[in-house]
């Protein structure tokens, strides 16, 4: 190993990676781990990776586990890069990193993967978060394959899909009058009784670790050449705070010398994080009043630990940006049509992208990465089609009517 510790990214305390870690029992702030960089850089090199399979686990010198045989894996492979091209020049020099080919279909998995290895090392059983429904079908996968309880409270409107998968792979699913906040307030009245340690969004130091592999993976990919921005779609923001995070850590490997801006892009239907960026505030201090949004995963009115997802936006010179309902469901028909599976989350990047092109806020030379965070597969059930307009036909129809 070579972790040195878990660091408060608040006041700098400094805790032991052998114990069982949650959020800074001082502050409350979100920990994050930190490692002998300079050991690492002298035991590998980025062509020694080469030579390694191409899962997000070929950087295990950069996570906190003990052995690699504590693993916890569902085959996690390397996720497709893509230059997307519409013909267009709204979209040139803008390229794609699918990561809905994860396990459960988006990159919560990544997060999850990680955590679940790391406290089954811990010899942890019981685990518990609230969710929007990603992430808690992500824990549910990887839980069931370490044999641990998993405990899920959602949003009783979150997409039935999400809930089916917990359903299905044996988690203890509970369906909750509110938004993902009420959900937690719930969990959280029971936790001491029934001992899980809770996992939630920004206050596990474990799925920061899964989620910076995003940005070793991707440089690796680029030939550690990356484009001018990436534009990421954000409700808690772990995300985020784990692409800047594992950047950080290629500047101090020195195996990159910049890192790319990070833009952020919420729903206008709850978009705490870009309200907070606009008025120069540090963080978010009230939670978003009615959030609604088609996008179940930008639906986070009062993301934990908001300070670290503003601070990695400003210290990369990035971005925050809102866009409607309709130009996500819009941009998600476009994707679709050019062949990508992209989930509502993921195509606001593309909503995004034309918006602050529009606004001339990124130049059309500038390169850019929209990360899609997930599968459209996972949410056709709320995009409606009148199938009375679709032709019908019977056994003897001789010809085609018009579409």
């Amino acid at each position: 190993m070579f972790v040195i510790g878990a660091e408060c990214s608040r006041c700098g305390e400094v805790f032991s990676s052998e114990n069982i870690l949650t959020v800074c029992p001082d502050c409350g702030g979100a920990l994050l781990f930190k490692y002998d960089l300079t050991r690492v850089a002298e035991k590998i090199s980025k062509s020694d990776l080469e030579n390694r399979e191409n899962t997000f686990w070929k950087f295990k010198e950069l996570l906190p586990l003990s052995s690699p045989s504590s693993i916890v894996s569902l085959g996690e492979p390397y996720t497709p890069l893509i230059h997307y091209s519409e013909g267009n020049s709204s979209v040139s020099n803008v390229f794609l990193k699918d990561d809905g080919r994860l396990p459960t279909g988006t990159f919560k998995a990544r997060g999850m993967a990680v955590a679940v290895s790391n406290l089954k090392e811990l010899n942890i059983n019981r685990v518990a978060l609230p969710s929007a429904g990603n992430a808690a079908a992500a824990l549910a996968a990887y839980g069931a394959k370490a044999k641990m309880d998993a405990y899920v409270f959602m949003p009783k409107d979150a997409p039935e899909s999400n809930v089916k998968e917990c359903v299905f792979m044996g988690a203890r699913v509970y369906l909750v009058d509110g938004l993902i906040n009420d959900a937690a307030d719930i969990m959280k009245k029971f936790e001491e009784a029934y001992g899980w340690l809770n996992v939630s969004t920004n206050k596990q130091p474990y799925r920061f670790e899964g989620y910076k592999a995003m940005a070793f993976e991707t440089s690796e990919q680029f030939h550690w050449d990356f484009p001018d921005n990436i534009i990421f779609p954000t409700g808690g923001g772990e995300g985020v705070i784990g692409l800047w995070k594992g950047f950080k850590d290629l500047i101090e490997l020195g195996w990159i010398e910049k890192i790319p801006r990070l833009i952020i892009v919420q729903s206008s239907g709850c978009a705490p994080l870009v309200k907070a960026y606009n008025n120069g505030e540090t963080e978010v201090k009230e939670a978003w009043e009615n959030a609604e949004t088609v996008a179940a995963g930008l639906r986070v009115g009062r993301p934990y630990a908001s300070y670290l997802v503003l601070r990695a936006v400003r210290e990369t010179k990035g971005m925050a940006v809102a866009v409607d309902d309709a130009d996500i469901l819009s941009s998600m028909k476009r994707f679709l049509q050019n062949g990508v599976y992209a989930c509502p989350e993921a195509s606001a990047t593309l909503a995004a992208l034309n918006k602050l092109k529009s606004d001339g806020a990124i130049d059309k030379d500038e390169s850019v990465l929209l990360y899609l965070t997930g599968n459209a597969m996972k949410n056709f059930d709320f995009m409606k089609i009148e199938k009375n307009k679709i032709p019908a036909l019977t056994k003897d129809a001789d010809f085609l009517p018009q579409c």
